[in-house]
């Protein structure tokens, strides 16, 4: 990695923070077979990993024909959100990383707000970021465009450059990149372990990819005035 010093880490937030994701494909896979989509799991996380719900809903209306309506939506938010209060837990050892990260962070997700606070909320790890929070829902473009890292480093007052992402999706790492941001690959949560998705992150060329998030600290480092990691 560059030995730009860091001065920020922007975190995504499923699979990255909190081990959501084959809980959120499930429930999707499901509510589109009633909707009559029939789609595998596997094919639900090559096509939506990542991607904020606006980018879904025109992945399935260009290519499936099918029109997303608001009953679709909050009955699959709500059998989300059981699973969530029920089954979700925190990435092994976020905890401890976050407790003793030497420079400010926050969450830069292509979920909803209500949903990235509910994640965090449940799994114990909402103080760690309140206020700090920013969601694909308040820019023009989710991921892979670089909207939304791009609005979290201008609102926490740091530049592109000194700004490392951590994410776990195609979408995520192009974004960074666009972004001008370093992102770190993380391939640690239970739906990322397989040669398949290692392979489409390293693809990207990340500027680390790794499997165990208790190694962060020893990729971030914010130089002191004597040149030595923090």
């Amino acid at each position: 990695m560059a030995a730009t010093a860091t001065e920020l880490v922007i975190f995504d937030c499923d699979g990255v923070l909190v081990d959501s994701e084959p809980i959120s494909i499930a429930v999707l896979v499901a509510a589109l077979q009633a909707a009559g989509v029939t789609m595998s799991e596997d094919e639900a996380h090559e096509r939506f990993l990542g991607k904020s719900l606006k980018t879904m809903s025109e992945i399935l209306h260009e290519d499936y024909g099918l029109a997303i309506d608001d009953r679709f939506l909050e009955e699959m938010r709500k059998r989300l959100y059981a699973r969530f209060r029920t089954d979700l837990r925190p990435i092994e050892g976020i905890r401890d990383v976050i407790d003793r990260l030497a420079v400010p962070h926050c969450v830069a997700s292509s979920s909803q707000p209500e949903r990235i606070r509910l994640s965090l909320s449940v799994t114990g790890l909402i103080d760690c970021f309140e206020p700090n929070i920013f969601s694909a829902s308040m820019v023009a473009h989710g991921k892979p465009a670089p909207d939304l890292f791009l609005h979290a480093s201008a609102c926490m007052g740091v530049a592109a450059e000194h700004c490392v992402v951590v994410e776990d999706s195609p979408a995520g790492i192009q974004a960074a990149k666009a972004a001008g941001m370093r992102v770190l690959a993380f391939a640690g949560g239970s739906h990322a372990r397989g040669a398949r998705h290692r392979d489409a992150l390293a693809s990207l060329d990340p500027d680390l990819l790794f499997d165990d998030m208790r190694d962060l600290l020893q990729f971030v480092a914010k130089e002191k005035g004597d040149g030595k990691p923090l």
